[in-house]
């Protein structure tokens, strides 16, 4: 019996070998549709992660202000109340009935506008001489700024304070903006300097060229493009100088003189039993300030972005 004929090969293919089956559709399709999903499924897991990270960070706060809310019988019950639905308003009326909190808000916030303005001013300045400019001893001015930086405020508390006790300033509002502008100015002025030299020269040069001098082409072209830079710092600035508690512990040592920091952690210490609902109540308020400013910066920083870019 004469075995079967061989199926005839196609024009140019090697003998032996196999005819190639390209994927058909719906396996390319099947393929296109798995990737999608763990495209999908890893976003999802991103995702979540994300949120997890965000309730912790969250949650703090939320505990602060929902205790602010509680009586003290109800914080100190060994069951937690996450959802103060029926809260009081008695801890919020204890704080701002309380005289030395206005006294110690107007030190807090005269001590933080002057830092403010102040720590803005010298660091924009040395920013642009460091990034504008050429001069002797440039890089050693740079090295001198990271390596204040990297020396702790605790190292320098007796120096400071010594300094401020020959001048008469302790006790007093000049005193710890001083103090407050020295620890500062170090990072300010090296975040402000990233954001000039990212701005090329050549933006002014242009804009001399067409008749501008040399300060109207700064304050025309470079400064809008300049302004995230320094709300980012000023809002630096701002969180340093309103929370910052161990420099107005040793500057500021009289009682109606303190900043808000000093004023909560007096009212911790006040009694011997921890009112913690007024605490929180204090606290809470004291964070008011803090997200206002931020909620009109963060404005004034997403159209400074593009403030410089529309020029003609």
């Amino acid at each position: 019996m004469s075995a079967p004929a061989a199926a005839p090969q196609r024009a140019g293919a090697p003998v032996g070998s196999r005819s190639p089956h390209p994927p058909g559709p719906d396996r390319v399709t099947q393929g296109g549709r798995g990737r999608r999903r763990r495209a999908r499924a890893g976003r999802g897991a991103l995702g979540a992660v994300a949120v997890a990270v965000a309730l912790l960070w969250v949650f703090p706060i939320y505990w602060m202000i929902s205790s602010a809310f509680l009586p003290t019988n109800r914080l100190r019950t060994p069951e937690p109340t996450f959802i103060p639905l029926d809260g009081t308003l008695a801890n919020f009326r204890r704080v701002l009935g309380d005289p030395t909190f206005f006294s110690s808000f107007r030190v807090s916030l005269a001590v933080t506008g002057l830092t403010l303005v102040a720590a803005i001013l010298f660091a924009f300045l040395a920013a642009l001489a460091l990034s504008r400019f050429r001069f002797r001893g440039r890089r050693s001015f740079v090295v001198a700024v990271l390596v204040v930086q990297m020396i702790p405020a605790e190292a320098l508390f007796i120096s400071q304070y010594q300094m401020l006790d020959t001048w008469q300033l302790v006790n007093s509002v000049l005193g710890l903006t001083i103090v407050y502008v020295a620890a500062i100015l170090p990072f300010t002025i090296w975040m402000l300097r990233g954001f000039v030299a990212g701005v090329p020269i050549e933006l002014e040069e242009a804009a001399m060229v067409d008749g501008l001098s040399r300060t109207g082409a700064f304050f025309r072209i470079t400064f809008p493009l300049l302004a995230p830079g320094l709300v980012a710092s000023g809002v630096y600035g701002f969180l340093q100088a309103w929370n910052e508690y161990t420099l107005a512990l040793v500057v500021m040592t009289d009682p109606a003189r303190r900043t808000l920091p000093l004023w909560l952690q007096g009212l911790v210490e006040a009694n011997r039993a921890t009112d913690w609902g007024v605490v929180m109540a204090g606290a809470t308020l004291i964070a008011v300030p803090v997200i206002v400013f931020f909620l009109v910066v963060q404005h004034r920083m997403t159209a400074g972005l593009v403030a410089g870019a529309v020029k003609g």
